[in-house]
């Protein structure tokens, strides 16, 4: 196990407990005094690391630090796995996998869905993407991690997951951030607001998957019927949050990147589409240098 940080150490004392001997090393070495005390064994440098194991999982800042820490150990990859759970982009990754491939070792990217407390619970999911039969010689290993889910071929598709779903994950945490703004100005505490909020976003899941309205399908079709919801009304709801944030003094970042999107729809003439029909401008953003 290479870099251990708070996810670091939950993998390394789950794969303990699950009975693998694990040799770990970390750029500031005090790091991993913890898990050398619950049994792992500290490596003195990158390539040490390395040589203790076939199976070589990173935990890491970037793919930058990837090669900033391997740099001097790339003798010893060949006949190795490289599994790198380190969060970047998609091409970052593929670059990394021709890389690993170069040096004679086998690569797989992963992204942990869970945070550090949910490593090895029944809660932790993890997506990998390469080549499955790698993969699969190292599922007895990996497992305790939390259930593997491997996407396919493409080394960075469990990268485009991972950024996918903090997409989603991220955009919330600010959308409820402002939302208990704008609850606060008038005087209602985060303590009362948060629960209500957090109960309303709870309930979208359950309403996007919900019957014959589920919009999956329909995106893929390229379907956007207006018949629950329509652009124009859910535009409508943009601009009042506009507004309302406007009067209220709060950063306007977020909101006037929402309204953006239904006001492009509506432009092009989809107001009375779903409100999913917003995608198209996600999908073609508009170029800086755009006419009117």
């Amino acid at each position: 196990m290479i870099g251990i940080g708070p996810m670091g150490q939950a993998m390394t004392r789950t794969l303990l407990t699950a009975g693998h001997p694990v040799t770990v090393w970390n750029r500031t070495a005090g790091r991993a005094d913890g898990v050398v005390a619950d049994g792992a064994t500290r490596a003195a440098t990158p390539g040490e690391a390395v040589e203790a194991s076939d199976l070589v999982i990173l935990s890491l800042t970037d793919y930058r630090a990837m090669y900033d820490v391997l740099d001097g150990a790339t003798a010893s990859l060949a006949g190795r796995t490289l599994v790198n759970l380190s969060s970047d982009t998609p091409d970052r990754t593929r670059e990394a996998a021709t890389w690993a491939a170069g040096h004679g070792a086998d690569f797989l990217t992963g992204g942990v869905m869970v945070p550090a407390p949910g490593v090895g619970t029944e809660a932790a999911h993890v997506y990998y993407s390469g080549r499955g039969e790698v993969l699969e010689r190292h599922l007895a290993a990996l497992t305790p991690l939390g259930a593997a889910k491997h996407l396919g071929e493409d080394p960075g598709l469990a990268q485009m997951m991972y950024q996918a779903q903090l997409a989603v994950f991220l955009t919330t945490l600010s959308g409820l951030m402002h939302a208990t703004a704008m609850l606060g100005t008038a005087g209602m505490k985060a303590g009362e607001a948060l629960p209500l909020l957090l109960s309303f976003a709870d309930s979208i899941g359950d309403i996007l998957r919900a019957g014959e309205d589920a919009p999956g399908a329909a995106l893929d079709a390229g379907e956007h019927p207006g018949d629950l919801s329509t652009v124009a009304m859910m535009g409508a709801t943009s601009d009042h949050i506009v507004e309302t944030s406007t009067s209220l003094g709060l950063d306007l970042t977020l909101p006037l990147a929402v309204q953006s999107h239904y006001g492009r729809a509506i432009d092009n003439g989809h107001g009375s589409d779903n409100w999913t029909r917003i995608i198209d401008s996600i999908r073609e953003p508009l170029r800086p240098d755009a006419g009117p």
